[in-house]
């Protein structure tokens, strides 16, 4: 069964887990400690970015990205993480410029628990949440006692929980919101078990649990396509939209930099929302605010 459901919450990827290695690089070498936002080289300037592989990356490395920031002087250099922790980490350090790989809520929560001051410098693109087959590939097969991974980090674990009971499979305590997790639950109708797993391995779960919600990039990653593939994910124009857009950070005093001002023009500019749209067919979604 196909469903589209409007996910139901108000506030919103991404209290985080000790969520631990830096991915593998992208080709490039990072900047020595404390670099400016954008280092001149031979008269182009250059912006370093940390970014998980799909879409983040992927986007960043197109050409029509790199064309587009060629014509106003700068080239992007990209590093690729496998987790949550460390692209906020080097950012923070000043070791690189900018990362793009978090939604805004995400990086609120991680600020607030690391004691760090990032901002967003832009909003670029949402990332439907959705619920994925397992050993079972539909809804209709869901029986008493199912098991259902879920990412285990504060804002991701509650926005899955939110997006099971957007569906009739679960009831939260009332106005709980981002807030919250397994205990939150109130109704467990079928019993389903909750597998709680660090965002990055829940793809590698599906043939061990029913069923499985994933972040976007993650399920990207993985061969998924939201539209095509999802037994049920959020509308594009539900309040996750606004709440969980994934914006260009960096480290606070930053984000007026020529450099990154012109790396969220780029990435906000029509033609490179065209070639998101064409690319992911509705697994990236174009940002509209700010």
């Amino acid at each position: 069964m196909k469903k589209k459901i409007t996910a139901m919450f108000m506030a919103s990827v991404f209290a985080l887990t000790a969520l631990a290695g830096c991915g593998s690089s992208a080709g490039t070498s990072a900047p020595a400690a404390n670099a400016p936002a954008a280092s001149d080289k031979g008269g182009v300037q250059t912006i370093t970015v940390a970014a998980t592989a799909a879409p983040h990356a992927e986007i960043l490395e197109s050409d029509i990205v790199k064309n587009a920031l060629a014509a106003e002087g700068y080239e992007v250099k990209v590093t690729v993480f496998d987790d949550y922790v460390q692209p906020n980490n080097v950012v923070e350090s000043g070791e690189i410029d900018a990362n793009y790989f978090q939604h805004i809520t995400y990086l609120k929560d991680f600020n607030e628990q690391n004691k760090t001051s990032l901002v967003s410098a832009g909003g670029i693109h949402y990332e439907p949440f959705g619920i994925y087959g397992g050993k079972k590939k539909s809804l209709d097969e869901l029986a008493d006692g199912d098991s259902i991974a879920v990412p285990n980090d504060t804002t991701n674990e509650a926005r899955a929980l939110l997006l099971l009971e957007a569906n009739g499979l679960i009831s939260l305590k009332e106005g709980v919101g981002l807030q919250a997790t397994v205990n939150s639950i109130t109704e467990n109708p079928h019993n389903l078990e909750i597998v709680e797993v660090e965002a990055a391995q829940v793809p590698h779960q599906l043939e061990s649990v029913d069923y499985a919600i994933m972040n976007g990039n993650y399920a990207m990653e993985a061969g998924f396509t939201v539209a095509t593939d999802a037994l049920a994910y959020e509308a594009q124009d539900s309040d996750a939209a606004t709440n969980y857009v994934n914006v260009i950070a960096v480290k606070q005093g930053n984000e007026n930099e020529p450099g990154i001002k012109a790396l969220v023009k780029v990435l906000k500019s029509d033609e490179v929302k065209k070639w998101i749209e064409s690319k992911y067919s509705g697994s990236v979604v174009p940002y509209e605010g700010e």
